[in-house]
């Protein structure tokens, strides 16, 4: 007897669990901001954990539409931790093998992430950060070329187009276009660059303002402090209405306050988002204008637990 499946019997493809996340309401961080609602997108929902499963998908459908991810091919890119696993997972998930460049002070639950994915990684200079994954990935794409399909995040416009078509569009849906401010961190620079160039299409009046680490000594896991590290080839430096950083130690602060205050827990990028998104939304209140920011939270704070902060009072 034939019976018809329904499609939650069927199930879904892994690609297609990629999007689609909501957008949460930080009341509590904005309290007593008269006319300020501070959304933020919850990222960690991805299959993969991370904001950076956007990016990898279309990097990989992109290498494979072009006939550079066929039989014999390994996956290589630099990463700091995030892209990695998104593209471990989809190794995993579609039978490619992938080959990582990463500094080997990132947080021992993503060393264990990749290693239950089956990555090959090979660990750079801590000192170097992703500058130097990024050096050890262009040498091994160099000295051979033919087994590796370098994909790398940093040039590759798929990067960015995932969050012109995917992320932009969905903050636009989901504030039913009154987003007024758009705030993300730079490290790739994909997130910041396709949602701005989307948003900006459907309202010039949107304020995109881009976020970094105060120095290039930090603690935000992920981010450029652009003045001294290798500029992403997708980078605009001119597509930012404005630029702000924010210090390690902020970030932390912010992360152990929205777990404790909001039982919200947070990647330290995500962390340092918020406390950027704050300080506008603070100077908005005092000028009497009304705003709807919107900042994305790349990952949940379960890559992060091993970090001493927590423990600080």
């Amino acid at each position: 007897m034939h019976t018809e499946c329904s499609d939650v019997e069927l199930g879904i493809s892994l690609p297609a669990r990629i999007g689609g996340t909501p957008l949460i309401r930080l009341d509590k961080s904005v309290h007593g901001l008269e006319g300020v609602t501070l959304l933020a997108k919850a990222e960690w929902l991805n299959p993969g954990g991370s904001v950076k499963d956007r990016a990898a998908a279309a990097m990989v459908q992109k290498a494979r539409e072009e006939g550079n991810l066929g039989p014999g091919k390994i996956l290589l890119d630099a990463t700091s931790g995030n892209t990695g696993i998104a593209l471990a997972m989809l190794g995993a998930a579609h039978g490619f093998p992938v080959r990582l460049a990463m500094p080997s002070n990132v947080s021992p639950e993503r060393k264990h992430i990749l290693k239950a994915y089956g990555a090959q990684v090979d660990w750079t200079d801590p000192d170097k950060g992703s500058d130097g994954a990024i050096r050890r990935a262009r040498e091994l794409a160099g000295n051979v070329p033919d087994r590796f399909c370098y994909v790398d995040q940093y040039s590759n416009d798929a990067n960015w187009r995932a969050h012109y078509e995917g992320t932009g569009p969905e903050i636009w849906r989901q504030t039913e276009g009154r987003v007024t401010h758009f705030v993300a961190g730079l490290g790739t620079s994909g997130t910041f660059m396709g949602t701005t160039r989307r948003l900006k299409e459907l309202n010039p009046a949107v304020q995109a303002i881009s976020m970094q680490p105060d120095s290039p000594f930090h603690g935000l896991e992920g981010l450029k402090y652009m003045a001294t590290s290798i500029v992403p080839a997708i980078y605009d430096p001119q597509l930012a209405d404005a630029q702000v950083t924010v210090e390690t130690e902020a970030a932390y602060a912010m992360a152990k306050q929205l777990g404790r205050e909001q039982g919200l827990l947070v990647g330290i990028s995500a962390a340092a988002a918020v406390a950027a998104s704050l300080d506008i939304a603070r100077e908005e209140a005092a000028n009497g204008r009304r705003a709807v920011i919107v900042t994305v939270l790349p990952d949940s704070a379960d890559k992060y637990l091993s970090e001493r902060f927590w423990e600080q009072a």
